[in-house]
């Protein structure tokens, strides 16, 4: 596995291998990260293929004052977050929004159908805010540190906490009510 040190120095001496090499590391983690939060393939195919315009343009901005995962971490989630609100803004309302990604998670592979407890589980997690959803996602599946998710999102740990200790909150009460 390339190390995120070779990744960025061959970004500063040849631009277009240092990409290469940075999709090859982060492509699959981040089409994920972006799918648990847009639900659909070809949305999150859509969003990533932004995600990645982006991280190619502003490369040569990249300051180090985090780690590279973190920096793209937060791209691929601002990327996320604006696809969402531009969703919202075609939208009456969150609840809409909430419906048209369930109904999407229903259309798409991305859950084994046969194990309803799984089904049950991504449900419960689509019902959630979007801030809560995007920190039980990082925390959850990407196993980020709060340290890092604060760099990610640009909110407080203490704040990040909270959000994740709500959010398992209410996926619990989603699986025993439902």
């Amino acid at each position: 596995m390339m190390s995120e040190d070779r990744i960025r120095e061959a970004c500063k001496t040849d631009p277009e291998q240092g990409f290469r090499m940075l999709m090859e590391k982060f492509q699959s983690s981040m089409y994920w990260h972006i799918r648990r939060m847009v639900v659909s393939h070809e949305d999150a195919e859509d969003v990533l293929q932004e995600t990645f315009i982006k991280i190619f343009r502003h490369l040569g901005d990249f300051r180090e004052e985090s780690s590279l995962s973190t920096w793209i971490y937060r791209i691929t989630t601002n990327e996320c977050i604006r696809f969402l609100n531009k969703k919202k803004e075609t939208s009456v309302s969150t609840e809409e929004v909430q419906t048209d990604l369930m109904n999407k998670l229903m259309a798409s592979e991305y859950v084994d159908y046969e194990d309803a407890m799984a089904v049950k589980f991504q449900k419960a997690i689509l019902t959630l805010p979007e801030k809560q959803r995007l920190v039980f996602n990082l925390r959850y599946y990407d196993e980020l540190k709060y340290e890092e998710i604060s760099q990610i999102t640009g909110s407080k740990v203490e704040t990040l906490k909270a959000n994740y200790h709500f959010a398992k909150e209410k996926i619990k009460e989603y699986m025993i009510n439902n």
